[in-house]
């Protein structure tokens, strides 16, 4: 059995048509071992917190993999095919996070836990990265949640991704200071300037005319929509998938709640490749403790502090098992031997752009588009924009390494 790739890089899901094999118990035990027994390990070392955070990593794995939720795919099928039900379906996660978000953060706590938003500076900063980041979504295959569901799906091509996202994180810290002196009109929370509800009111309008327009794009290119709804053949399909898009945007948006319920925080991603790349170099020798960002409170308690003290540490690693466990469900976990030049270079390349932009533009598909929106925060809007632009140039750029204009 060989591994097909499908939208950014992860395994491609099943033909409706096709036999599912069943879940591969070689695979499905140690995966099922690896998120318990993480999560034993994790609530006895370190507390509850961290373990629910874990198990919420791995249900995020789960369902991105299962949903083949992507954002570099859908994205590039919207600029390369006018096909939009990707991001129709996103529209439709970050209206039923917003609704709950926007909120919740005006109250200041929820369960008794108190909550931020993921509200961050607008400014050249976060055009310069999530350009660059847009680019290196497409060169390197997945976004940031891409690259690890990807990975625990098999993708050995997102190894390669993941190390030079790891690269470009820490380059890109050891710049930030410079480029946070660059224009900017600072954080602009949408919640503080117009309160909540109109704040609401204005990006639930906006995500219809951005759902909207696909629909428009469409059919106007192919005369018919791809629904972001499937049918299901049978029970087994919540084993091996594929499930509908709708299920995973939906899902997508209530496991951000449940992150920011246990964390106090939204769900981020691309911190952790910049805390895992900045121990990787300091065990190598170089002195990142003494950069300028790592001395800033929040970095250096989680320079300082161990990998799995770390939520956004954490949750990537859950994020890993859960994929691994639903490739395994699915019968499909079956990793390649070997990645082909051109497109391991492209990896290379794009991860380096990925790490180097999230660490810019202050968070990458997740943590500035995804969260960043359902807070309320005006620099995710910026960050969509400019990413769509490098998502269009990294378009035309993977022809140089063989890779499809339109496929992974």
């Amino acid at each position: 059995m060989t591994l097909a790739l499908g939208e950014a890089g992860r395994p491609a899901a099943l033909p409706e048509a096709a036999g599912w094999p069943g879940p591969d118990p070689r695979v499905v035990l140690p995966a099922g071992l690896l998120l318990l027994g993480g999560a034993l390990a994790l609530a006895a070392a370190v507390g509850w917190r961290m373990a629910a955070l874990y198990l919420i990593g791995g249900a995020l794995g789960l369902v991105l993999y299962h949903a083949t939720f992507g954002f570099a795919g859908s994205w590039r099928r919207l600029l390369a095919e006018g096909r939009g039900a990707g991001l129709r379906a996103q529209m439709v996660m970050l209206a039923l996070a917003s609704a709950i978000f926007l909120p919740v953060l005006a109250n200041g706590s929820l369960f008794g836990q108190s909550v931020g938003g993921a509200i961050a500076p607008v400014g050249l900063s976060v055009v310069v990265g999530a350009a660059l980041f847009g680019i290196g979504m497409q060169l390197g295959g997945g976004c940031a949640s891409g690259t690890l569901f990807a990975l625990g799906g098999g993708s050995t091509r997102m190894v390669v991704t993941l190390v030079f996202f790891m690269v470009g994180s820490v380059v890109g810290s050891a710049h930030l200071p410079w480029w946070l002196d660059a224009p900017s009109l600072g954080s602009v929370s949408l919640s503080r300037a117009l309160g909540w509800a109109p704040a609401l009111a204005l990006q639930l309008a906006v995500f219809a005319l951005i759902a909207l327009g696909t629909i428009w794009l469409e059919r106007r290119r192919h005369g018919a929509l791809e629904p972001i709804t499937r049918p299901q053949s049978g029970a087994a399909r919540l084993l091996s998938g594929p499930w509908p898009l709708l299920w995973g945007a939906l899902l997508l948006a209530l496991l951000n709640v449940a992150t920011l319920a246990v964390a106090g925080h939204a769900w981020t991603v691309s911190f952790g490749y910049t805390l895992w790349g900045a121990k990787a170099a300091g065990a190598l020798g170089l002195d990142v403790a003494s950069w300028p960002f790592w001395t800033w409170r929040f970095p250096k308690a989680a320079l300082e502090g161990s990998l799995f003290e770390n939520s956004t540490s954490v949750m990537n690693f859950g994020i890993v098992a859960g994929a691994l466990m639903a490739a395994s469900l699915a019968g499909r976990f079956a990793p390649a031997g070997r990645v082909p030049l051109g497109p391991a270079l492209a990896a290379a390349l794009g991860g380096l752009l990925m790490g180097y932009g999230a660490r810019l533009a202050f968070g990458c598909n997740v943590g500035a588009y995804f969260s960043g929106i359902a807070s309320g925060s005006l620099h995710g809007w910026l960050w969509l924009l400019a990413a769509l632009v490098g998502t269009h140039l990294g378009i035309l750029c993977r022809p140089l390494f063989g890779l499809d204009s339109k496929r992974s």
